[in-house]
């Protein structure tokens, strides 16, 4: 991720849900006045005579402007005898994955934060939390505790909050909590665990990358604005060019772990859903908008599967 990438990253990638629900607390908020239009949405249905899929890109952080959703949205909601996620709302939710995550991120090797990223970054650093430690609190005063990936979330959320983008307007949360209002079945493709241990596992210099590229992008808010503005149009081919395919050609290992393996991963659990032995339930899967685009995404994979897909909004160009 460059420094045109980390902000999309967290908006429309990797599960960094965890984290951003606790750090909800220090987003600062200034929200406009409500807009008429929804979202156009990132929705396409995907069925094999049997059963209905549909496919749902999120953004994980959104604005109260974000809603309501568009009719086809709530149209698949309601079709849907179940929905899925990349993470299930219940571990979504529980404060127990939180400190799980917490735990993941401290260092254990005797050295302070700043010891791992050499006096350049470690200033730059020192000098965006000087500039924020209003709105961090305690959170500034513990950075050093903590390894490079997790504070590098930690600049990119808290300057998306600042953008007036909260974690807990994100789509996949609003449904979620829908979800289990209405007393619909809500599941998740992968296990806290196995999201914490994707963040985790990323190399001294991928974490050290992903810290430099958030804080050379603080501040950006026109780049915040413009990845907002692509998702709400439903343009699915600018967001791939602004995140994906940038964080392809830059970094294809990290691209790699965090988007194609989990995308080869989840395809085989929607394909047990397409079955014939899954029953006739339609399923509703909700899940950050870049693991839908591209070549390597689940549209693309599942079309290559055979599968009929197509997409769902008004005024959408067909089979996109």
């Amino acid at each position: 991720m460059s420094a045109r990438r980390t902000s999309g990253w967290a908006l429309a990638g990797a599960g960094v849900f965890a984290l951003a629900a606790m750090l909800a607390a220090v987003a600062v908020l200034f929200l406009p006045s409500r807009q008429a239009a929804p979202p156009v949405p990132l929705l396409w249905e995907v069925s094999d005579g049997d059963n209905r899929l549909y496919l749902l890109g999120a953004f994980h952080l959104l604005r109260d402007t974000d809603y309501p959703l568009a009719p086809e949205v709530d149209a698949a909601y309601a079709d849907a005898e179940v929905l899925v996620f990349e993470l299930s709302p219940a571990e979504l939710e529980s404060s127990d994955f939180g400190r799980r995550m917490q735990a993941a991120a401290r260092r254990e090797d005797g050295r302070r934060l700043d010891d791992a990223l050499g006096p350049e970054l470690a200033a730059r650093l020192q000098h965006w939390l000087d500039a924020n430690e209003n709105a961090l609190g305690a959170a500034a005063a513990q950075v050093q505790d903590y390894d490079a990936w997790f504070v590098g979330l930690l600049v990119s959320l808290t300057e998306l909050g600042r953008h007036g983008l909260d974690p807990a307007l994100g789509l996949d949360r609003h449904l979620g909590r829908r979800a289990i209002a209405d007393g619909k079945p809500a599941t998740g493709l992968e296990t806290g665990t196995q999201q914490i241990d994707a963040l985790d596992g990323m190399s001294a210099e991928e974490q050290r990358q992903l810290l430099d590229e958030a804080l050379a992008e603080a501040g950006d808010a026109a780049r915040v604005d413009r990845l907002h503005a692509d998702w709400r149009r439903g343009d699915a081919d600018a967001l791939w060019a602004a995140m994906g395919d940038d964080m392809r050609r830059a970094h294809p290992a990290l691209y790699r772990r965090m988007n194609v393996e989990r995308n080869r991963a989840w395809l085989p659990q929607l394909e047990a859903r397409l079955a014939p032995a899954a029953g006739r339930d339609d399923t509703l899967v909700v899940v950050g908008a870049l693991h839908l685009l591209g070549e390597d995404g689940l549209v693309a994979l599942l079309r290559e599967k055979g599968y009929r897909v197509r997409r769902l909004c008004a005024g959408c160009a067909p089979d996109r």
